[in-house]
């Protein structure tokens, strides 16, 4: 018979990266619940949150090999309740969750089979590799269903039915997030969060060409598929390149430090299925932050613009179509800052509440924390023992002011 389990949550996730933002939402709510946490996944041990029992880290995989690593970063989780957060890690999860009698929580915070028509690989590759996606997924459903818990991040996320589901939206964590801010003298643009083509990477760039008088900082990873087309753009233009500056990934704590004084906040996606029903995590963040938003005119995000008066829309479009909308209104409010400071006291307003913040994130740490509070079973007879521990961190942790 394997161990007691030796942590209350395992975290776990073979698709992101221990800086993701939504991780760090659910681990700190777990973590001021009281229960102890481990994660595993992908990236900078540094970048994890802070307060962990455990963390363990690995390279970013190919799609094909996922799996692989899914299964053996389940195969080391110690908690007595999984939360997995891709569709791999959820697959290997649920036998792991059988074999030694854990609890599974999937977070199906991405609506899988859209997006698999949204990214270039899946839209490049055909038969075997194409089937396997699809299968994944088909079988990640069926396993999100009968979870122990199924955390969805909007009402339409699929499975739309389960055996115990719940809703946690994309919201901002209190105290995650920088106060508000006066806005620099000059007119800055910020964007934070994934920079490739189908997030607007060249739209901003075509918009801050014919935009001289604006800078912008963009935070977040940059898709290695858009890379080198980035760097050729960047090099043709020095102007450009002198006024747009790339940060990177940084953790969440940190991702936010470039948001106040800027003008605004930037979300121009493509209109894609998985996209066209989102609503991403940082329209609500800009929002937080008191920032308008200038945004593509996708219908989730749009009703949230049109009903609070927190921002402006451009028609969705190609890159120079987009970029030359935002070129226009960038360039009219350097030269007339007056409606964009009516849109901030709107963005201010908008900024939901801790008390509704944290209301989300509670319930979320609660349900999780009733799994770990339940008795487990023994392991099944010929259940291999769980004997891998991984390295300690003494980092303290966060404070639940």
């Amino acid at each position: 018979m394997g161990r007691a389990p030796a942590v209350d949550v395992s975290v776990v996730t073979s698709g992101h990266d221990v800086a993701d933002a939504r991780l760090h939402r659910q681990v700190i709510a777990l973590l001021h619940r009281g229960l102890s946490v481990e994660v595993l996944g992908l990236g900078r041990a540094s970048d994890a949150p802070l307060g962990l029992d455990h963390v363990q880290v690995w390279a970013r995989r190919s799609p094909l090999r996922r799996a692989g690593l899914a299964a053996q970063m389940t195969a080391r989780a110690q908690g007595r309740v999984l939360v997995t957060l891709d569709p791999d890690s959820a697959l290997a999860g649920a036998a792991v969750a059988a074999a030694r009698g854990r609890r599974l929580v999937v977070d199906a915070h991405e609506d899988y089979s859209a997006l698999l028509r949204d990214r270039p690989w899946a839209r490049r590759w055909h038969g075997l590799s194409g089937d396997l996606a699809r299968v994944l997924v088909r079988g990640y459903l069926q396993v999100a269903r009968g979870a122990a818990l199924t955390v969805v991040a909007d009402d339409d996320v699929p499975p739309l039915r389960a055996r115990n589901r719940l809703v946690l939206p994309n919201v901002p964590y209190p105290g995650m997030l920088p106060p508000h801010a006066e806005p620099d003298a000059s007119p800055r643009a910020v964007y934070v969060g994934d920079v490739r083509s189908s997030r607007g990477l060249f739209a901003m760039l075509d918009a801050l060409t014919a935009a001289p008088a604006w800078r912008c900082d963009v935070v977040g990873p940059v898709a290695l598929a858009d890379a080198d087309e980035l760097a050729r753009r960047l090099s043709a233009d020095p102007d450009l390149a002198s006024r747009v500056t790339f940060h990177g990934r940084r953790p969440p704590l940190r991702s936010w430090a470039e948001a106040p004084g800027a003008w605004c906040g930037l979300l121009l996606l493509a209109d894609t299925p998985a996209f066209r029903r989102a609503v991403p995590s940082k329209l609500h963040e800009y929002l937080a932050c008191g920032l308008p938003v200038v945004s593509t005119d996708l219908p989730r995000q749009s009703a949230v613009l049109k009903a609070s008066g927190a921002g402006a829309l451009v028609p969705v479009g190609d890159d120079t179509t987009v970029g030359a909308a935002v070129a226009d209104l960038l360039n009219a409010w350097a030269a007339c800052p007056a409606p964009l400071l009516e849109l901030r006291a709107h963005a201010r307003a908008a900024s939901v509440g801790d008390e509704e913040l944290h209301g989300h994130y509670d319930r979320f740490a609660d349900a999780v924390a009733r799994l770990a509070a339940t008795p487990t079973p023994p392991s099944p007879p010929g259940a291999r023992p769980h004997t891998h521990r991984a390295h300690r961190l003494t980092r303290p942790r966060p404070r639940a002011d």
